[in-house]
């Protein structure tokens, strides 16, 4: 079985990507990876897309049942980790994700759908590659007004300034050296167009990493800026984030200040290195001796929002290396649990008031030739249709230089876009 594959000349971007957005959301589950135009080295494709299941793998093994597909497929696979795939055995069953996404999903696409520069390639079982587009050439996007959305935290202030003095004190006695804590923001009883949503936060805030994917009821409304792990060839490479400042790009001056602030910033060097250890060891675990290098520490990229510190880790892969054991060495990602991770993730078990699903874990594409790039699920809005929960995650890595009333803020900060996007 062979997909039918055309390649078609497109000249408005912003356009066709918005028409592909609304075409693959009539899908029961559906993938839309966006690099906003993001110029890097380690980006290969503008945007791609994909919807329609022909098949689907789940469950607590799926990452060993990814690497039993490619023993016999040479075929798409795109999904997601959720952070609970790897920490169900610390799991509390008291605690609930009303977002309802599976540890861990990846389908088998029907349709897949690429763009690159002005070139829309599209790839499809079921359908004529040229009935796709004129389908999707003919949408219409209607962008829907909605009234505010309030939400409301799920602890309040005080008790998250008291949890962030709790786990200061774990760091005092030496129990772990960085923990990134999270809180939620929720609403109930609560009806949004995703795909709107998804357009409006993009419009504010677009990253190299956005994606909105849905899988059945669940939705994934994500801004994210950050990289988790790609492979190409027998390359990985990972590109966490820690420190961030907010912007000011109507004052130049006072914008370049903050940049420089961060840079020298000591309690945001401490969090990036820490886990940049914490990457480089993970990967020494799948790597070549010798081959794992920083190839960036502490570099600084501007986002419409905030500015980021970001350092870039690689290695050359062992021979035989596949997806579970990438999973198993490097998965939560250090950025969103801290160090050492056992210890730390058991901290999160036990403070943090909700199960975090699907955010602080990983969506993206894996291809026929089992390269792959997953980013990272931050800065994202989380709905469920069916019970009609709506809801984001914030959080910050806590090291002994944290201030309690600074990380709160860190939070508010990197919630902005969202909040804006729900008119509050």
């Amino acid at each position: 079985m062979k997909r039918t594959k055309q390649v078609f000349s497109v000249e408005n971007l912003p356009k066709i990507k918005e028409q592909i957005l609304y075409w693959i959301n009539q899908f029961n589950v559906c993938s839309f990876l966006d690099n906003h135009q993001y110029h890097s080295e380690h980006h290969s494709v503008e945007c791609i897309a994909a919807a329609g299941e022909i098949s689907s793998i789940t469950g607590a093994d799926t990452a060993k049942a990814i690497d039993v597909f490619y023993e016999t497929n040479q075929d798409w696979l795109f999904g997601h980790f959720g952070y609970d795939y790897h920490a169900n055995q610390l799991n509390d069953l008291q605690k609930k994700n009303p977002i309802n996404f599976s540890d861990a999903f990846f389908f088998r696409p029907d349709h897949i759908l690429s763009l690159n520069n002005h070139s829309l390639v599209i790839e499809s079982y079921s359908l004529q590659p040229k009935a796709i587009f004129d389908e999707i050439t003919a949408v219409k996007p209607t962008l829907e007004k909605s009234s505010p959305i309030k939400t409301t935290p799920s602890i309040s202030k005080d008790i998250y300034l008291s949890t962030i003095e709790s786990l200061l004190l774990h760091i005092q006695k030496g129990d772990c050296y960085e923990i990134n804590f999270c809180q939620e923001f929720h609403s109930i009883d609560t009806t949004i167009d995703a795909v709107t949503l998804y357009a409006q936060l993009t419009a504010l805030s677009p990253t190299p990493f956005a994606c909105y994917y849905k899988e059945n009821q669940s939705h994934l409304i994500c801004a994210s800026p950050e990289r988790w792990l790609k492979k190409q060839g027998n390359k990985i490479l990972s590109q966490p984030i820690k420190g961030t400042v907010k912007r000011e790009p109507a004052n130049t001056e006072k914008d370049e200040l903050l940049k420089n602030e961060l840079f020298h910033s000591s309690k945001d060097r401490s969090e990036n290195v820490m886990v940049v250890d914490l990457v480089r060891n993970d990967f020494s675990r799948v790597c070549k001796p010798g081959t794992v290098q920083v190839d960036e520490l502490y570099g600084i990229y501007s986002f419409p929002q905030v500015h980021q510190m970001i350092s870039t880790i690689s290695g050359q892969l062992l021979e035989g290396v596949g997806i579970e054991a990438l999973v198993e060495s490097g998965f939560p990602m250090g950025s969103m649990t801290g160090a050492p991770k056992k210890k730390v993730m058991e901290l999160i078990q036990q403070y943090e008031p909700i199960q975090r699903g699907i955010f602080s874990g990983a969506v993206g594409y894996i291809n026929p030739n089992k390269d792959f790039d997953f980013n990272v699920v931050i800065r994202s809005l989380l709905y469920n249709s069916e019970n009609h929960y709506l809801s984001y995650l914030v959080g910050s890595g806590i090291t002994i230089y944290s201030n309690p009333e600074q990380e709160y803020q860190e939070c508010l900060l990197k919630a902005k876009a969202m909040e804006t996007v729900l008119g509050n």
